[in-house]
């Protein structure tokens, strides 16, 4: 058997873990400054985060996205086990990388139950598992594509360095997964490093969208722009009012019938000018959904939430 190598840039399957407790995470506050102090109690996070998690399910669904629900587990507590994409990545040659991650209680979020149940439930090619997590053990860490914005069809990898974007462990996944690494330091407005690279940019198969200013180094964001460019790219620059309402954080997906569609959290799309708005319209249609909760205690928003699932079917290979 021969599995396709030839990987598409669009998805129309994605994995999400339904929360069973959520919480702000204090061992992810220190470099991730998107969090917020909250009053609010452990029970209101949950209650908030659960209805805001399923909102946003239906919306994919009903924009014609596959969408696999995993129940997280109460026990280990995992805060931020909504955000799936920081542990996983999966590939169009069925290979499914494991992720090094900075926070001690976001490591017993990397489950082998989940996947396993890719292939036994939902019928997925499974023919490696590289788990990168040793480098846990050097302090070096690598958080999915959170860490990296993949250019999955040019195999390039972005990634802005940080406490969790490490050049080892980059030049680790570099080597074996064989993709071009450009790296690069970002900060936001306040010249504070930040902390996952998929918070100001996302790459579609046409588009890519940057808050480009976070780029303080002028031959760095030069590099970042020639290269989407050459890469067959348009360029929509974001600035920092609408990186800090996680406009960076979209993720386009292709729906079961190929309809493009561009998933964000609602007050990402309220910060769109109307030109950028017209321009995301003309390819794609817009899924947004109000997580303020989400967004609010835990600094991620809706890309985090979705694990791209890239593994062919099994009656496919």
């Amino acid at each position: 058997m021969t599995v396709p190598t030839a990987e598409a840039q669009l998805v129309s399957t994605v994995l999400m873990i339904r929360p069973v407790r959520f919480l702000r995470n204090p061992k992810t506050a220190e470099s991730n400054t998107f969090q917020e102090q909250t009053d609010a109690s452990a029970e209101r996070q949950q209650a908030e985060a659960l209805a805001e998690f399923d909102t946003l399910v239906n919306a994919l669904r009903d924009a014609g996205i596959e969408v696999i629900v995993v129940e997280d587990t109460p026990e280990p507590h995992t805060p931020d086990s909504i955000f799936p994409n920081n542990w996983l990545t999966t590939h169009a040659d069925g290979r499914v990388v494991l992720y090094p991650m900075e926070a001690s209680n976001r490591r017993t979020e990397r489950r082998p139950d989940i996947i396993e149940r890719l292939g036994s439930d939902y019928g997925f090619h499974i023919s490696e598992v590289i788990d990168l997590s040793a480098h846990e053990q050097h302090d070096c860490f690598l958080e999915g594509t959170g860490s990296m914005v993949l250019d999955r069809v040019n195999k390039i990898a972005y990634a802005c360095l940080s406490s969790r974007t490490q050049l080892h462990a980059l030049g680790d996944f570099a080597q074996r997964m064989d993709y071009e690494v450009l790296a690069f330091d970002a900060v936001d407005r306040n010249g504070v490093p930040i902390y996952h690279t998929n918070v100001f940019m996302t790459v579609g198969d046409k588009l890519a969208v940057v808050c480009d200013e976070a780029i303080p180094k002028e031959e760095q964001r030069a590099a970042v722009l020639a290269r989407l460019n050459d890469s067959g790219h348009e360029i929509m620059r974001l600035s920092f009012d609408q990186l800090e309402s996680f406009a960076g954080n979209m993720l386009q997906l292709r729906a079961v019938d190929g309809t493009r569609v561009m998933a964000m959290s609602e007050q990402a799309r309220k910060s769109l000018d109307e030109e950028q708005l017209q321009r995301l319209e003309k390819d794609n249609r817009i899924v947004a959904s109000p997580i303020d909760r989400i967004e609010w205690s835990a600094g991620g928003s809706v890309r985090c939430m979705l694990a791209e699932i890239h593994l062919p079917k099994n009656n496919k290979i």
